[in-house]
């Protein structure tokens, strides 16, 4: 007898044997089909070598055997002074880079003491109306040391001419200060919608931005290139990774056409991506993510190699932590910043085990921090170059998302570029269906969330959470900003707006305009209402998807039930029942409203989807306008306990008590009580089940749900 070496028949025989038959291919929200089986046949690309083109395995030869990734916590809250405390204590612990949170009033535009910011100050990050706020959050904290990355993008022009300004007067050059802008307004145009100006302009700004910094500031990247949010909203990896290089491709091209040399600013360009729990999927995410911007830059004609090496920030996933069972949460994030570090990382960010439902305590601060300081110093993942290169599975996934990925790119170009892409709509568009298709999966269990919808906990345990006096904060604020008022030379910083004004009518530099504005003190609102009388702002409105989530549920008894039950309402009410989606306050992360506003929908209510930033009078008053049966208020930035009440109280002085209230979003359950007593008749918080949800609705609005089966549940 011979030996003979297994073949791959012989394998598949095998497997088929011991599954009795069961496909075990799976069939991945990408449209990739995974093998349970790789093989070097899989593999048809040769990777190459650490830190030489096109950079599949990573952008430097020693990666973290030389250096590890920077630990950079994405922080800010409440005042500068608190926001300054909780950096200094970060960096005392290990911490490597800061990571800048801003509050959404200060993303917007708009100074503390404007009237539709009231439920925003400090709430969701640090306020900044001035260069003193500036000048605070970086107090004892040497510039010329520390990378610090700013997560802004509408009101980029004032919060950077602060920040050039904070370190000239903590006597920083300005060629010597290290860090990275996001500065990436395509992307919030398709998903986070934290935009001020129209497209146009926006993207001006952003080619201004890259003159003046690749000219005074050659160490600071002038924009972080954001598939995060991509993510964030619902898209797949290959949604994110293709939309991401497109944008960075589209941002190349408005700076070679403003007269920009390639090679002088793209070597400063970085990129921010998500880390899910897609283990192997991100990883290849990453590895692909540096084949196709080597690629797209070549195409584009750069020469230096430098300025084809992607470099990347990641952040861990919020949308895949959960309320329910929190401290589950550490091992989601553990798992996903294995996952950015096997991918080639340059810095990381991990999320705290709170914040599915609000900002991070010093303690689980300090456990997101630690996770990374374990990985860096206990385990020995960081000896070896790319560990995972090589794996038959992983390089032909990397190849997979690298053809895939290209598919969309082509389609983006032939259109005319991401632009137009965007303003077309159909990248949303395509987003919030691969969102609609996975809250559906969740929903009826097919996608597993520990805790939420499989092994859930009979009772769950308070933890404690950070609550921001969102009232002090913003009295605080206005008191500082009428000190800035009186203070400064109300001559010399009224001819900088001036100046920055008509610099924004013909061609002038915004940002060195807005940086004499700051330093004669103008406010972040000042500055911003000057470009705005030029450039305007920008308002949308939500489209939801149709027949995504509903397709999900075909032949499903739970969504028999409920269409007969909008029915049954429809008929005694003589017309379909009216649900208005509401968003108030300056939050634009819409993905949880969009989902709502799409299943009602698909159930046959007439949903009203109200615009973006809503005061919560002009809610009511839409509200009246389309006589609505349910107002559900959507709240992901922590402004509902102002919000929510005011909204009920004109709703009431209107004589319309009997319009229902009910509340969805990130709200922790502390906040439930208070809630209900002003008026809210049901709460939805992070994981709830949409099936249930319109259940309870319909119960509102009268109607008897019939029992339902065990087996349905």
């Amino acid at each position: 007898m011979t030996d003979s070496k297994p073949t791959l028949d012989n394998w598949s025989a095998a497997a088929a044997k011991e599954v009795k038959g069961k496909d075990l291919t799976w069939h991945t929200p990408e449209g990739i089909a995974v093998k349970p089986l790789y093989t070097a046949e899989d593999v048809a690309v040769d990777p190459g070598l650490p830190g030489f083109a096109p950079f599949t395995r990573g952008v430097r030869a020693s990666m973290y055997a030389g250096r590890p990734w920077t630990i950079r916590q994405y922080a800010g809250f409440s005042t500068a002074e608190e926001s300054n405390a909780f950096y200094r204590r970060n960096l005392a612990a290990g911490q490597k880079g800061l990571s800048v949170a801003f509050d959404l009033a200060t993303h917007r535009g708009y100074d503390s003491d404007h009237p539709r910011v009231v439920g925003d100050v400090g709430k969701a990050g640090v306020a900044i109306d001035s260069v003193e706020d500036m000048k605070i959050l970086f107090d004892g904290i040497p510039l010329d040391q520390m990378s610090v990355s700013m997560t802004m993008n509408g009101a980029v022009i004032p919060v950077l001419a602060f920040f050039i300004v904070a370190g000239e007067e903590q006597g920083v050059e300005r060629k010597l200060l290290d860090g990275t802008i996001q500065n990436d307004i395509l992307k919030e145009f398709m998903v986070r919608n934290t935009y001020i100006y129209p497209p146009e302009p926006s993207m001006r700004i952003i080619s201004d931005i890259f003159a003046y910094t690749s000219r005074e500031m050659p160490k600071f990247n002038s924009i972080s290139i954001s598939g995060y949010h991509m993510q964030e909203a619902g898209a797949t990896q290959l949604q994110e990774l293709a939309f991401t290089i497109a944008d960075g491709m589209e941002y190349v091209k408005y700076g070679v056409a403003s007269g920009l040399d390639i090679d002088k600013f793209a070597g400063r360009l970085s990129f921010f991506f998500a880390i899910g729990m897609n283990f192997f999927m991100e990883v290849a995410k990453l590895r692909a993510a540096r084949v196709l911007w080597h690629r797209v830059m070549t195409r584009l004609g750069a020469k230096d190699e430098r300025s084809k090496m992607l470099r990347t920030h990641c952040q861990t996933s919020g949308v895949s932590l959960t309320e329910q069972d929190p401290y589950n949460n550490v091992i989601r994030t553990t798992i996903e910043a294995m996952a950015a570090m096997l991918g080639g990382t340059q810095s990381l960010h991990t999320n705290a085990l709170d914040e599915a439902i609000a900002l991070p305590t010093d303690f689980s601060a300090r456990i997101a921090r630690n996770t990374q300081i374990v990985i860096q110093e206990e385990t020995g993942m960081t000896k070896v170059v790319d560990p995972l290169g090589g794996s038959y599975y992983i390089e032909s996934l990397t190849q997979q998302l690298v053809d895939g990925a290209w598919e969309i790119i082509e389609r983006v170009e032939r259109e005319g570029g991401m632009a137009k892409a965007v303003a077309a709509g159909w990248p949303k568009a395509m987003i919030e269906e691969a969102s609609a298709a996975r809250a559906a999966r969740i929903d009826r269990g097919e996608d597993v969330i520990v805790g939420v919808n499989k092994y859930r906990l009979a009772n769950e345990d308070e933890i404690e959470i950070l609550d921001v006096d969102n009232h002090a904060v913003r009295e605080a604020q206005i008191r500082r900003i009428n000190k800035v008022k009186a203070e400064r030379d109300s001559a010399a910083c009224q001819a900088a707006l001036d100046a920055l004004r008509e610099g924004a009518r013909g061609d002038g530099n915004l940002l060195a305009l807005a940086v004499e504005a700051a330093r004669a003190r103008a406010t972040l609102g000042e500055i911003s209402s000057a470009m705005e009388d030029v450039f305007g702002r920008f308002g949308t409105f939500p489209t939801p998807v149709k027949g995504i989530y509903g397709g999900a549920y075909r032949d499903d008894q739970r969504w028999e039930r409920l269409l007969s039950g909008v029915t049954s309402t429809g008929n005694r009410l003589g017309r379909k029942p009216r649900i208005f989606v509401a968003k108030m306050g300056q939050d634009g992360h819409d993905r949880g409203a969009n989902l709502v506003s799409s299943m009602f929908g698909d159930l046959g209510f007439e949903v009203v989807a109200g615009p973006l930033f809503q005061t919560p009078q002009e809610a009511a008053a839409l509200a009246l306008e389309k006589d609505v049966d349910v107002v559900g208020a959507s709240s992901l930035a922590a402004g509902h306990k102002t919000l929510i009440p005011e909204l009920i109280g004109h709703l009431k002085d209107a004589g319309r008590a009997d319009i229902k209230v009910v509340a969805g979003g990130v709200i922790p359950a502390q906040d439930y009580q208070a809630l209900y007593d002003a008026g809210v008749q049901a709460i939805f918080g992070p994981g709830t089940n949409l099936i249930k949800a319109a259940e309870e609705v319909l119960r509102l609005l009268g109607h008897n749900m019939p029992p339902q089966a065990e087996a349905a549940e």
